[in-house]
């Protein structure tokens, strides 16, 4: 456990460290631009982010590869190498639509190659631990594996829309996942696991970028970093869950056969949630699955009276409940993880809804949302003094470009 620790506390730091070089750089190749009409943020930020949990959790994994007790993970098959390379590839996917804004189509076909190139490479999903083995054939597992890391690369990068929200999932999210996998590594003769590195190495990325991207954020982490959290996250519970045999864990840890199964969904329960929503929502309209909107979870929860830190900090206790609540299965009574999760749930609800309700409760009429969300949007950040000290930071003297040139270049999104 030392160990797991020691690595997401080096990833956490080197991707704290890593974050502003980049931040410079994103501003001098103009991955900055103009606020369009469904964005949250009101000043023009740099993106690019994902370029320093990419060094973060690259540097992690080297240090873990020196270490005598990971070291066997490294030298037993080439899953570490092939995790890294796709990360590489799905942050380079990411930081060339940051710059250049690609179609969804492009990016999308982009997701798929390196998902089959992962997978061909060994990270396969090779038998489905429900009650008895299922194994599929190669090319079952291959399409299989491919599909999971797209949609949930995508699911991530839906959520991705508060300052700290997608960060803030993905690193509760990890935890649990974490936690599972090294109480499942503890049944092997050596506590080594891939999974559970990759995790922590996850986790502490997502906890040093959060320290610059907390609202309001000095930098975005872009699609090069949601892609790479939801390929991260991905490729741990593929590791993890793709090569268990329930007959050769502990019962009394294996509580419910399908946890292996069950939990990487849930971790990434919101983010999917959003993404099935939007994709409903749009197709019924006729629209493409990927034209953009203001009805996102977080758009909903600002849209009611949230300010941006209590939206984000509700929808991570959201997250958290349904993580965690899976994970409390085994170690406590159903019916007490029921009881508990129950009332958890209400407290959130309550304060899902607390704006709505002081409003009816005060007799108060409901604001237009046209006007809600241009006083929410000017709220957010912070009002003009915070928006000067932004103008200034990225169109300094020093850069070649002023900020209106560089919005000429690119427009800034934040993702759908």
């Amino acid at each position: 456990m030392k160990v797991y620790l020691f690595i997401c506390l080096l990833a956490a730091c080197a991707t704290f460290l890593y974050t502003p070089i980049v931040r410079h750089v994103a501003i001098r190749v103009g991955a900055v631009g103009e606020v369009r009409a469904r964005d949250v943020h009101t000043v023009p930020t740099p993106r690019m982010g994902g370029v320093g949990m990419l060094c973060g959790f690259l540097t992690a994994m080297f240090f873990a590869s020196r270490l005598n007790f990971l070291q066997g993970v490294f030298r037993d098959n080439h899953q570490a190498y092939i995790v890294m390379a796709g990360a590489a590839l799905i942050c380079l996917l990411g930081v060339c639509d940051d710059i250049w804004d690609l179609d969804w189509m492009l990016k999308l076909a982009g997701q798929l190659l390196i998902s089959v190139f992962v997978a061909w490479g060994g990270l396969q999903i090779i038998t489905l631990p429900i009650g008895s083995l299922v194994t599929a054939s190669p090319t079952i597992s291959i399409a299989i594996t491919a599909l999971l890391i797209v949609v949930s690369i995508n699911a991530v990068n839906f959520v991705d829309g508060l300052d700290g929200l997608a960060a803030g999932i993905v690193a509760i999210g990890g935890v649990a996942f974490g936690i599972y996998s090294y109480i499942l590594a503890r049944s092997a003769p050596s506590y080594a696991s891939m999974a559970t590195l990759v995790d922590v190495a996850m986790v502490g990325i997502c906890l040093g970028f959060l320290l610059h991207n907390w609202h309001p954020a000095k930098l975005f982490m872009g699609d090069s970093g949601s892609m790479l959290l939801g390929y991260l996250i991905t490729c741990a519970s593929i590791i993890m869950t793709g090569r268990i045999d329930p007959a050769t864990v502990n019962a009394s840890i294996y509580l419910p056969a399908f946890m292996p199964i069950l939990l990487p969904i849930l971790v990434l329960f919101l983010p999917v949630l959003d993404m099935m929503m939007a994709i409903c929502r749009r197709l019924s309209k006729g629209q493409s699955p990927m034209h953009p909107d203001r009805m996102h979870l977080h758009h909903r929860m600002l849209r009611i009276g949230h300010s941006v830190r209590g939206a984000v900090l509700i929808l991570w206790g959201w997250a958290a409940l349904i993580a965690f609540g899976s994970l409390m299965l085994l170690f406590f009574r159903p019916i007490h993880v029921l009881v508990v999760f129950l009332a958890a749930a209400i407290a959130l609800a309550v304060a899902t809804m607390y704006p709505t309700i002081r409003r009816r409760m005060n007799g108060e009429a409901e604001e237009p949302p046209e006007e809600r969300d241009a006083d929410r949007s000017e709220h957010a950040r912070g009002g003009g003094w915070y928006r000067a000290r932004h103008m200034r930071d990225i169109a300094s003297p020093s850069d070649p470009e002023s900020s209106s040139t560089a919005g000429e270049r690119r427009g800034s999104r934040r993702n759908d």
